[in-house]
C-alpha cells in the first residue's frame, strides 16, 4: 500500500511538472525539438528522453525557465535543432493557391481555412509561425512575413505572447481531439499530425506533378470561361 501511494504521488508530481514545463514553452508546435508538439517535448524532458535546450523559438528565456523548474543549471541552445528567429506568420498567395489542402492538414493549430480546389487563407492571429505548411505546398505559394501585431513595450509584448501561447495550446489540443474523433469515425483517415506531403518520395513527386497539372488546366479553363463571359457582356452592351 505505501508503495502504491508513493507511485501515485510520483505520477502526480510528474504530471504537474510536465504541465509546468509545457506552460513556459512557446506553443509554436514547430517540432524543431524533435517531438510532435510542445507538450510531448515537455513529457520527454521530464522522462529524461530530451534535453532542456532543444527549443529554438524559446531560446535562452525558455531554457532558463525550464532549468529553474528542474532545479538545474541552464545551458546554451542546441543549434542542431535550429536557430531563434523573429516571430513571423504565414501568408498564402491566393493567386497561386491550387486548393490542394496539404497546408491545412499540416497546420498544428488549424490556423488555415479552405476546402479542396478552393483558395486557402491563413488566420494570422492564430498562426504560430511554425513553418510546417511551407514544405507540403506543391506550388510554393506560402511565405513567412514578420508578425507586425507585436506590441511596442516589453511588458505588453510579453502579455500578448503569453495570451497567444495559451490560445495556441488550446487550439493544438482541440485539433488532437478532433483528429482522434475523426479516426474513430473513419479508421482509414490519414493522420493529420504526420506531414501531409513529404517531399522525398517518388510517389509524392508524382502526386505533386499531377496536382499542379490539374490545377493549371482548371485555372486555364476558369480564365477562358471568364473571358467568354466578358466578351458576351461586351457584345451585349455594344448592341
Amino acid at each position: 500500500m505505501p508503495e502504491q501511494s508513493e507511485r501515485e504521488f510520483s505520477l502526480k508530481y510528474k504530471h504537474q511538472l510536465i504541465k509546468q514545463i509545457d506552460a513556459v514553452l512557446p506553443q509554436t508546435q514547430c517540432r524543431q525539438c524533435g517531438y510532435s508538439g510542445c507538450e510531448p517535448y515537455a513529457s520527454a524532458i521530464v522522462e529524461g528522453r530530451a534535453d532542456i535546450n532543444q527549443c529554438p523559438p524559446g531560446d535562452s528565456i525558455v531554457i532558463e525557465k525550464i532549468a529553474a523548474l528542474l532545479g538545474i543549471q541552464p545551458k546554451p541552445l542546441n543549434t542542431e535543432h535550429g536557430y531563434p528567429k523573429p516571430r513571423s506568420v504565414a501568408v498564402i498567395d491566393e493567386n497561386l493557391c491550387i486548393g490542394c489542402t496539404f497546408c491545412i492538414r499540416s497546420c498544428p493549430v488549424d490556423a488555415i481555412v479552405g476546402a479542396a480546389k478552393q483558395m486557402h487563407t491563413v488566420i494570422s492571429r492564430e498562426c504560430t509561425g511554425c513553418e510546417l505548411c511551407l514544405d507540403p505546398c506543391p506550388v510554393d505559394c506560402i511565405q513567412m512575413i514578420p508578425d507586425i501585431s507585436q506590441a511596442d513595450s516589453d511588458k505588453t509584448q510579453q502579455n500578448e505572447y503569453d495570451n497567444k501561447a495559451d490560445k495556441a495550446r488550446r487550439r493544438y489540443q482541440f485539433r488532437l481531439q478532433r483528429l482522434s474523433q475523426d479516426k474513430k469515425q473513419t479508421p482509414e483517415i490519414v493522420d493529420g499530425m504526420k506531414p501531409a506531403a513529404p517531399n522525398n518520395s517518388v510517389e509524392t513527386l508524382k502526386i505533386r506533378k499531377r496536382i499542379i497539372v490539374q490545377a493549371a488546366l482548371e485555372r486555364a479553363a476558369s480564365i477562358r470561361s471568364q473571358d467568354m463571359d466578358g466578351n458576351l457582356k461586351s457584345r451585349s452592351t455594344a448592341s
